[in-house]
């Protein structure tokens, strides 16, 4: 009966269709003709498997106002972390209040549940550590997990839980639904970590906490529990090779690339005498201050002292008042008072009365002890000071100074 309902009343709304073609593509009635059996044949076909097949039925996206889907995503040096998940609520769809009824129930299982007789994989399976679909846990590069080595990849995220932690496990099946077809021979990785307590969290939820820069700490907070796990990366060879290939680009087209790669080995003690060839690149792309004060400095780190004066004596001809000043106090932060003031008297000689060169004969005098001749400099600067927030901050100075109170 349907199939002849669909004959009987398909050919009106088929010759309208056919006709909004004919007229959209301006196409002659005698070609429409010669093809119209064959063009009523196949939308018949469509729709009559389309009305009488329910598995060619598509359900449209609704709302997952229960557990609704997040996202959160942490850089650690140039790697990422990044976790999909659900977020269900300790409080249930029906209105329950489920505080205290998480752990250890249904909701989140201990250690992992019975499988069903005819549903899933056929094994028992642990926690799917949020809701939905698999949690999934994505490493843009290699990292280790608790110390232990995993490679770059997506990994299905579960936990096997206790009353004082969990297993947590990486799966190498990312792709199905919860953990009902949890494969325990697709494990990845397994660490175990110690839970901790916390304030009320009512909405499951990923963080990241004690975040550095070659380091995070994934933690899933629910109720008044929290699951941490640290994640390291070997953040320096990695944003080096990074450096080389865009240095091959629009990166090595200007002396600023090769001075940021330069004062990346500098900062972190590795590759000295690449940071160097780095360095000398970028002085030849367009020699100025900071460039050469790079050379010297990465010259002093690898015992090359001689050389490193030479290259920062001619960093100081080409430095501002500004940059000299900055490298001034440097010195004192690095404790060589004697050579601080050697460069703060530079300054004052070359650019005499500038600002902020009296500011740094007054920290030059501050730092060894000479508070009265460090004043005198400091009320200097309160004259020719460019803004406001510089006079306020020269006056806060001589307040100090006049206290007999170091201004470093």
């Amino acid at each position: 009966m349907r199939s002849s309902f669909i004959r009987q009343n398909s050919k009106p709304n088929l010759i309208t269709f056919v006709n909004t073609i004919r007229s959209k593509f301006n196409l002659k009635p005698k070609i429409m003709n010669k093809n119209y059996r064959l063009l009523r044949n196949v939308v018949l076909t469509l729709a009559t498997g389309f009305f009488l097949n329910p598995c060619l039925v598509q359900v449209v996206t609704s709302p997952r106002d229960a557990s609704p889907a997040a996202e959160v995503t942490q850089t650690v040096g140039l790697a990422t972390v990044k976790i999909n998940y659900s977020r269900p609520s300790v409080v249930a769809p029906n209105g329950t209040d489920r505080t205290g009824k998480i752990y250890g129930t249904t909701v989140a299982h201990y250690g992992h549940q019975k499988a069903f007789p005819t549903f899933g994989s056929g094994n028992d399976f642990p926690w799917r550590a949020g809701a939905n679909e698999n949690t999934t846990i994505t490493f843009s590069d290699n990292a280790l997990v608790e110390g232990q080595d995993i490679a770059a990849g997506t990994y299905g995220l579960f936990m096997a839980l206790s009353e004082s932690g969990a297993d947590v496990i990486f799966s190498r099946n990312a792709e199905s639904w919860g953990s009902f077809f949890y494969d325990e021979t697709e494990t990845a990785l397994k660490v175990t970590i110690q839970s901790e307590e916390i304030q009320l969290t009512k909405r499951l939820t990923y963080n990241f906490v004690d975040v550095t820069k070659n380091s995070a700490t994934v933690v899933l907070d629910w109720e008044n529990r929290r699951f941490p796990f640290k994640v390291e990366f070997d953040v320096v060879p990695s944003v080096l090779a990074s450096m080389r290939n865009e240095l091959r680009s629009i990166g090595g087209f200007g002396w600023q690339g090769y001075n940021t790669a330069a004062n990346y080995c500098l900062t972190n003690n590795t590759n000295l005498e690449e940071g160097l060839k780095w360095a000398e690149a970028s002085i030849v792309s367009s020699s100025n201050f900071n460039n050469m004060n790079t050379k010297a400095k990465i010259l002093t780190k690898l015992g090359k002292p001689d050389e490193a004066k030479e290259t920062m004596d001619l960093a100081m001809e080409q430095g501002n008042p500004f940059q000299i000043h900055l490298y001034g106090r440097a010195l004192i932060g690095e404790k060589k008072l004697d050579e601080a003031m050697k460069i703060f008297e530079y300054n004052s000689n070359k650019h005499e009365n500038t600002w902020p060169v009296n500011v740094g004969m007054a920290r030059g005098f501050s730092a060894k002890g000479d508070y009265k001749a460090a004043l005198k400099y400091m009320r200097k600067a309160l004259e020719n000071a460019p803004q406001q927030f510089n006079k306020d901050n020269v006056q806060a100075n001589i307040e100090k100074l006049e206290k007999g109170e170091d201004i470093n």
